[in-house]
C-alpha cells in the first residue's frame, strides 16, 4: 500500500466530498462543506498561491492539507500549512508527505516563515516539533448545544442603536467591509492581516457559500455598522460564527454580545441545533461573551512556527 500526495481535483464532486469527509474526521469542530472547498479553490486571491492537497492510499483519501501565503499581511514571506490526517489512518506517512509537499510549495514562492495549526494533543505536537516547528499562541474551538441551551433573553439595543441583518446591506456591502477591516486588524494573531482589497473581500467573504445574510446580525448607529456577528450555516443543522467584532469607538457597550445573542436566537428558531465558534486564547472579551452564551471549549489548537533558511 502506497501513499501519494496530489492536488485536490476541485472539479470532481467525489474528490471534493472525500476531501470534506476526511477533513471533518480530523477536525470536526469547524463548519465546512463541498461548496466551501470549491469556493476556496476558485476565489482565494491569486497572490495567496493557495493549494488544497490530498494524501491518498489505494484510492482512499486519508489526509488533507491547505496551504498558501498570507497575502493580506503587511509582512511578506509568511506562509501557512494546515494538515489533518484521519485519526484511523495515522502512521502511514500521510502527514509527513503532506507537510513536505506544502513546505516545498511555499518555499518556492518565497516563504521564509511557516505557520501551522496543530491540535493540542501529545502526538500532534510531537509530530510538529520533530519537523522543526515550535509552539506559539493557542486557540480554542467552542461548541453550543443550540437546541437545548438556555440562551440569555433577548434585549433591546441601547438608545441610538438598531439591529439589522447583512441582507439589509445586499445592495451595498461596503460599510460591512469597513467594519470587518477594523475588527480584523485588532484580532489577536501572530500573522497581522490588513483588509484593503474590497473586490477580493467581496469574492472571498461576501460571496462565501456558507454566509447566511439573514442570520448575520449588524448593530447600526448613526447610519453605519458598528458591531456584527457573522453567521455561516450548512443550511441544515449546523451554525458557526465566522467573525464577531465591534468598531473601536463603540466597544464596551455590549454590542457584540447583543448582536450574537440575537443571531443565535434566530438560528435556533430556524431549526439549527449546533453552534460552533473559535477564539484565540488571548481574546478574553470574546471568550467571556461566549461563556455567558453557554459555549463550552471542545478542543484546542496550538499555532506552530518554523523559520526557513
Amino acid at each position: 500500500m502506497t501513499v501519494i500526495v496530489r492536488d485536490l481535483r476541485g472539479e470532481g464532486p467525489d474528490d471534493v466530498e472525500r476531501f470534506v469527509h476526511c477533513r471533518h474526521l480530523g477536525l470536526p469542530y469547524m463548519l465546512w462543506n463541498a461548496d466551501a472547498v470549491r469556493h476556496h479553490q476558485t476565489h482565494t486571491h491569486p497572490d495567496a498561491h493557495y493549494r488544497s492537497l490530498v494524501a491518498e492510499e489505494d484510492g482512499e483519501t486519508i489526509g488533507t492539507a491547505q496551504t498558501g501565503l498570507a497575502y493580506d499581511s503587511p509582512e511578506p514571506g509568511q506562509g501557512y500549512l494546515n494538515v489533518y490526517v484521519r485519526p484511523d489512518r495515522t502512521g502511514r506517512g500521510a502527514g509527513r508527505l503532506l507537510v513536505r509537499a506544502a513546505e516545498e510549495h511555499l518555499a518556492a514562492r518565497g516563504a521564509t516563515r511557516l505557520f501551522s495549526w496543530v491540535l493540542d494533543e501529545p502526538g500532534h505536537r510531537a509530530f510538529a516539533e520533530r519537523r522543526g516547528y515550535r509552539p506559539s499562541r493557542s486557540s480554542h474551538f467552542l461548541r453550543l448545544d443550540l437546541a437545548g441551551a438556555a440562551l440569555p433573553p433577548l434585549q433591546d439595543p441601547p438608545p441610538g442603536v438598531e439591529l439589522r441583518t447583512a441582507a439589509d446591506f445586499a445592495d451595498d456591502p461596503r460599510p460591512l467591509f469597513l467594519l470587518d477591516t477594523e475588527a480584523t486588524s485588532d484580532e489577536p494573531s501572530d500573522v497581522q492581516a490588513e483588509l484593503t482589497d474590497y473586490e477580493a473581500w467581496l469574492r472571498e467573504t461576501w460571496q462565501h457559500p456558507l454566509l447566511d445574510l439573514d442570520l448575520t446580525t449588524v448593530a447600526v448607529a448613526d447610519g453605519r455598522p458598528v458591531a456584527f456577528s457573522v453567521a455561516h450555516t450548512d443550511r441544515a443543522t449546523r451554525y458557526a460564527t465566522a467573525m464577531t467584532g465591534t468598531a473601536r469607538a463603540h466597544r464596551g457597550r455590549g454590542l457584540a454580545k447583543l448582536a450574537k445573542t440575537h443571531s443565535l436566537h434566530r438560528a435556533r428558531a430556524a431549526g439549527y441545533t449546533e453552534a460552533l465558534t473559535g477564539n484565540d486564547s488571548d481574546n478574553a472579551p470574546m471568550l467571556a461573551i461566549n461563556r455567558r452564551l453557554g459555549y463550552e471549549i471542545c478542543a484546542t489548537e496550538v499555532r506552530h512556527v518554523r523559520e526557513l533558511g
